[in-house]
């Protein structure tokens, strides 16, 4: 039996702020030296499933440049491989634009009948986890569904941003709303299907007709085939989050960083696959104090990181501290500098002394919600030696010294050109 993934790669992520600002949210970096995309695109390798097509539209030069030919994945072949699937002008007619999951699935269906697969594994791209979906075909075959849906149990103050599914005994889905603001069970989907070739391409032309639907699985095609087809709910029990927000992107990171992390990166049996720099070894300097971090190849510490994660090439100068915050490629942070409870984005600056998370104040920023304490430098951004950003701070990429008020950036406010949405 033959199954071939569709990952849902061309999101906006515009809940994560400035980070998804100059790339889609799956080219996102995470955990150092990963991009968000890495975790799904692993699954399927180590899942035996070598026919990928990744569909993207929001900007996605940055991810073509990671996944390329799919080499780090085992997934440049001659038979299957991996397949960047973009909108495209059809003959007489404009530029498509996906116009929801299922559109974009449906337009790139002559991906699919060309390869011939059995099974087709419906995949978000922007979710952390590791999962053997080879072990989901296996229940849907057992159970001779039609379609299934991974699922896992979420708390009842999560459930209201999930498609909430009812079963019976047999773990047939007997009742599905998506997102609703009264929950009937904590059964949550994790937006990760599997369907019989015949009865995915029946769906979507139903849907494609459909001049009411919004042409999205989980709001038109979950609740519209359960009383027509044997839809089932697979369970699944380990590690998963959708860092879609600030706070979830933070939050996973600061998971990685316990003793024993709930996402074992170190788990030789299922490995997470990424495409590396050839970066020279960290460098930890006399006087320099590191605990509890991650700290990826290039970085160079001379100063205290604490509770922090490092991606490749970071510099950390002398008396310069960066505590429970998460700092980019080839960031530097100065001598005498301090970062706390802040995400720095690629190629930034924070000069000597400047302080980035300052103060006690926790004022929320309106721009994105952020109002937890965590503050966002875009890429590409200068501080300015002595100046100190509050809380819940937003520093838009490409600031520089003129954009800032003065030495003092009050919490909550931002800096610079953020573009709406």
């Amino acid at each position: 039996m033959h199954a071939l993934a569709m990952i849902l790669a061309g999101g906006r992520g515009s809940r994560l702020s400035i980070l998804s600002q100059k790339r889609a949210k799956p080219a996102v970096p995470f955990a150092g030296k990963y991009r968000i995309i890495d975790f799904v695109l692993s699954n399927c390798t180590n899942s035996g499933i070598t026919t990928v097509g990744i569909l993207t539209q929001y900007r996605p030069r940055s991810l073509n440049d990671h996944i390329r030919t799919g080499s780090p994945w085992d997934l440049d072949r001659l038979h299957g491989g991996v397949w960047l699937l973009q909108p495209y002008a059809r003959s007489g007619e404009g530029m498509e634009v996906y116009s929801g999951t299922a559109n974009a699935i449906q337009l790139n269906f002559d991906f699919i009948r060309h390869n011939k697969p059995d099974f087709v594994v419906v995949l978000g791209g922007d979710h952390i986890y590791k999962m053997n979906y080879d072990d989901m075909i296996t229940f849907h075959q057992e159970k001779r569904a039609d379609v299934t849906i991974a699922t896992l149990k979420v708390s009842p103050d999560e459930a209201s941003r999930f498609g909430i599914m009812e079963t019976d005994k047999d773990s047939r889905i007997i009742g599905f709303e998506e997102k609703p603001p009264l929950p009937k069970s904590n059964l949550g989907s994790m937006g990760i299907y599997v369907f019989n070739t015949e009865v995915l391409s029946q769906v979507l032309r139903d849907d494609a007709n459909d001049p009411r639907s919004s042409h999205d699985f989980g709001k038109d095609i979950i609740p519209k085939i359960m009383s027509t087809h044997k839809v089932y709910a697979y369970p699944f029990n380990g590690y998963w989050v959708d860092v879609g927000t600030v706070q979830a992107y933070w939050e996973a990171h600061m998971d990685l960083l316990a003793d024993q992390p709930p996402l074992d990166l170190l788990d030789r049996n299922w490995i997470i696959h990424t495409r590396s720099e050839e970066r020279p070894p960290v460098n930890i300097r006399t006087g320099a104090v590191v605990a509890h971090s991650l700290i990826t190849d290039g970085c160079v510490i001379e100063g205290t990181v604490e509770y922090s994660v490092l991606s490749p090439g970071v510099k950390v100068g002398r008396g310069a501290v960066v505590r429970n915050s998460i700092v980019l490629t080839d960031c530097t942070i100065e001598a005498g500098a301090m970062v706390d409870r802040s995400i720095i984005d690629k190629e930034c600056a924070i000069h000597p002394n400047a302080h980035v998370g300052y103060g006690v104040d926790y004022s929320p920023n309106v721009l994105n919600d952020l109002t937890s304490g965590i503050t966002l430098v875009g890429k590409n951004a200068v501080v300015p030696s002595g100046v100190k950003v509050g809380r819940n701070c937003i520093v838009a990429s490409d600031a520089h010294a003129t954009d800032f008020p003065g030495t003092m950036v009050p919490s909550g406010t931002t800096v610079g050109y953020v573009p709406a949405g």
